[in-house]
């Protein structure tokens, strides 16, 4: 019985990078599993790489490591989402003690990873930080803009589902609640949602209003 393929994959498991060797043999047994190595989630972000756009945003064909400055010159791209239930509510997360800005609230998002879309990014944003599955063609995008080095791509997806469906990613997320467009408000002048989410959420709150019922 031979080895017919192998695949490197990495997986997450309570906040633990697990690089896995994954053997796919003939025969009887479908396959096994050898852990090769174990990194912390900041570790394994460090080996993510972006792609570098120009001013125009333009790919250079070039790629940034993440966790590195960026050079004159260089932008990345950073993608976001405000779920919405039509009801007027809005989908919010916790961000883990781990992360930055820890226990802020905040809609999904994050950089887009080299090779990606920007559609093909927040379909994996949300899924990866909620278990939310959506088509890439849900998403709705309200706008665009550029902070520094950074261009922005702002979406929102219309998605009513209980919580209990929601599925938090360790190290990231661990919490999630529905709150109404007035207790975003509120949570923005009482930092329990971040400055940045909040200048977010005021700029396109309006936006939002027109979408839910």
């Amino acid at each position: 019985m031979g080895i017919v393929s192998h695949y490197g994959v990495p997986l997450y498991y309570n906040s633990v990078h697990l690089s896995i060797d994954f053997f796919i043999f003939s025969g009887k047994f479908p396959g096994f599993f050898v852990f090769t190595s174990t990194l912390s989630c900041k570790e394994a972000a460090f080996l993510e790489f972006n792609d570098i756009y120009d001013e125009h945003r333009h790919p250079t064909g070039r790629r940034h490591r993440r966790g590195t400055r960026w050079r004159k010159g260089e932008f990345g791209l950073v993608v976001c989402v405000w779920v919405y239930d039509g009801n007027g509510n809005l989908l919010l997360t916790r961000r883990a003690p781990e992360k930055s800005f820890p226990g802020t609230w905040e809609n999904s998002g994050g950089a887009v990873k080299a090779g990606e879309s920007s559609r093909q990014a927040i379909a994996r944003e949300l899924f990866e930080e909620t278990g939310i599955l959506a088509a890439e063609e849900e998403f709705e995008l309200l706008e665009s803009s550029q902070e520094g080095n950074i261009f922005y791509d702002y979406y929102c997806l219309r998605r009513a589902f209980p919580l209990e469906d929601v599925k938090l990613l360790p190290g990231e997320t661990d919490d999630a609640k529905w709150v109404s467009m007035e207790e975003c408000y509120q949570m923005v002048q009482s930092r329990q949602i971040s400055s940045v989410i909040g200048r977010q959420f005021l700029r396109q709150a309006p936006m939002l209003k027109l979408r839910q019922d």
